[in-house]
């Protein structure tokens, strides 16, 4: 029986992502030997999309963090010193941003407007 979901996020800087994980978004953690920190992580769902709809290839990956309330969200994270690296687009299915997780990139983040799976 499928108990849970991994996800990995690869980091040119694991350390500061990390931290970043830990200290800002104070997602809880557990230390799995050596420092090596696996988050708890918030309720998920998994949507699957057809590649050619988007023009990109099968098999690719995308990672969002979804909330309730974006703009009380970003207020947050921003007071926080999160740095957002894309204005805030209505997607129709949602209200979409992206923000800079240090060391490792850029992550979605989401308000939606869909039905959501991770309650039922």
């Amino acid at each position: 029986m499928i108990t849970g979901t991994h996800a990995i996020l690869y980091a040119d800087d694991a350390d500061a992502a990390r931290a970043f994980l830990r200290d800002v978004l104070g997602l809880a953690n557990v230390d799995a030997g050596g420092g090596w920190l696996v988050f708890r992580m918030p309720p998920a769902e998994l949507g699957v999309h057809p590649a050619a709809d988007l023009g990109a290839p099968g098999g690719r990956h995308e990672l969002y963090l979804m909330c309730d309330d974006l703009t009380a969200t970003m207020a947050d994270l921003t007071a926080k010193g999160v740095e957002f690296t894309s204005p805030v687009t209505d997607a129709g299915w949602g209200l979409l941003t992206t923000l800079r997780v240090p060391g490792a990139g850029q992550l979605g983040l989401y308000e939606p407007r869909h039905a959501v799976a991770y309650d039922v």
